[in-house]
This record gives C-alpha cells, sequence and structure tokens, in this order.
C-alpha cells in the first residue's frame, strides 16, 4: 500500500556527499521548524564498522540495512503525523553508494540487481518529498571536515572515494525529478555560526516549499553575524 504524507505534513530530506553538513544542518532546521529529526544510524549501524575495514565482504549487507532502516524510518516519521526532517535520503544509497560500490568492485552484478530490484519496489510504497535540500562543498573541504571531527570508523575513507561520490552526486543531480531542490554550496554558507546566513536558507526552504520550485544558494548574500 502506498504512502502519502497528510495535509500540511511536510517530509523534507537532505542529501550530500560525506562531511557536507546535513546532520548540523538538520539538527537547526530541526530546531527552527519544529520538524521531527531522523538521523542516519551510525553508532548503533551493525554493518558499518566491518564495511569500512573490508567493503568487499560487508558492502551488500550494510546497503540491505540501509535501505530496510530509511523505508522504517520514512514510515515511522509518517506515523507520527508531524512533518519531519532525515539527514540523508534513499535516494542516495542506490544511485550515489551502492553505484561507487559496484563501479570498484565491491558489489557484485548479481548483488547489484538484486538491490535495485528491491530498491524500485520499496520506492514505489513511499511518498516522495516535499522538498530535497542538496548540500555540495568541494572535495577539500569534506576531507578537512571529516579530519576535524576525528571519527573513527571514517579514518579509512580515501579522498579518492569522496571525488567519485561526488562525480556522482553531479550526475544524480540532473536527473532527480521527484521534488523542488534547494542546492546549497555548504562551503560558504556557514549555516552554524553564521546566524544571516542560517536565515537565508530558511528563506530559500519556505520559497521551494511555497512555490513548488527549485532553487540554488550559492554565495551568501550576506557575511554579517
Amino acid at each position: 500500500m502506498n504512502q502519502t504524507l497528510k495535509k500540511d505534513q511536510r517530509l523534507i530530506v537532505l542529501a550530500g556527499n560525506i562531511g557536507s553538513g546535513k546532520t548540523s544542518l538538520t539538527q537547526l532546521l530541526s530546531q527552527r521548524f519544529g520538524w521531527q529529526a531522523s538521523y542516519e544510524s551510525v553508532d548503533n549501524n551493525p554493518y558499518l564498522a566491518d564495511f569500512y575495514a573490508d567493503m568487499r565482504t560487508w558492502a551488500f549487507h550494510l546497503q540491505m540495512y540501509f535501505l530496510g532502516n530509511r523505508a522504517q524510518e520514512v514510515e515511522t516519521l509518517l506515523n507520527s503525523d508531524r512533518s519531519a526532517i532525515m539527514d540523508r535520503s534513499i535516494y542516495e544509497d542506490a544511485h550515489i553508494f551502492v553505484r561507487a560500490l559496484h563501479e570498484l568492485n565491491n558489489l557484485s552484478d548479481r548483488d547489484y540487481q538484486a538491490y535495485f530490484k528491491l530498491y524500485e519496489l520499496v520506492l514505489r510504497q513511499l511518498p516522495k518529498p516535499s522538498l530535497l535540500i542538496r548540500l555540495v562543498a568541494p572535495v577539500g573541504t569534506l576531507v578537512e571536515r571529516i579530519q576535524q571531527r576525528a571519527r573513527s570508523i571514517e579514518d579509512t575513507i580515501d579522498p579518492d572515494y569522496l571525488r567519485l561520490l561526488d562525480s556522482y552526486y553531479q550526475q544524480w543531480a540532473l536527473e532527480y525529478a521527484e521534488s523542488p531542490v534547494l542546492t546549497i554550496n555548504s562551503q560558504l554558507y556557514d549555516f552554524v555560526n553564521n546566524p544571516a546566513h542560517l536565515q537565508e536558507i530558511i528563506a530559500g526552504i519556505e520559497h521551494c516549499i511555497t512555490t513548488h520550485s527549485s532553487l540554488s544558494l550559492l554565495e551568501p548574500s550576506s557575511n554579517y553575524n
């Protein structure tokens, strides 16, 4: 049975490479709008550490976990009757990470095809988001942020892997048509420390939702604090 958003209920999803600022922005927007927040499971993910240690062995297990967990999160959020925001989209799992794993020979053709068959079935049951917020930043910036937050589970992430993901994000952005998109340059928009930057983003979100149109915020109009 297809699930649908209730009247005045919003489902906002974020998308962006590792280190682009998704979790930080999700927290800020949840507080600002009163949206229920859903964060990507890292600490409680039973496969992530094994995956980073041996991608080829654990890639399929990890992505199947993400697929089921992401769909369950959407179902839980919808049943709450509240508007919600998720710090990663189900689309990225398929079109960015699964694709990269296949390209790097960490996911066999058989597993790749099996994943997409189930992904397409799951996707048909889920509502389209009200808005996709896409965060973009240069790979050099992503590397710096990953090093600064010093998560042991991310120690083995190679900059070349981030570059591959970035290339897929750019291609996917041209193909995505499920909802309006707000694209934000998260290198220049310091939404964590600069209230003016955050306010521009909030205004952009309200514009996209109200007009059902996409918008790009590539450079802040003000740099004052």
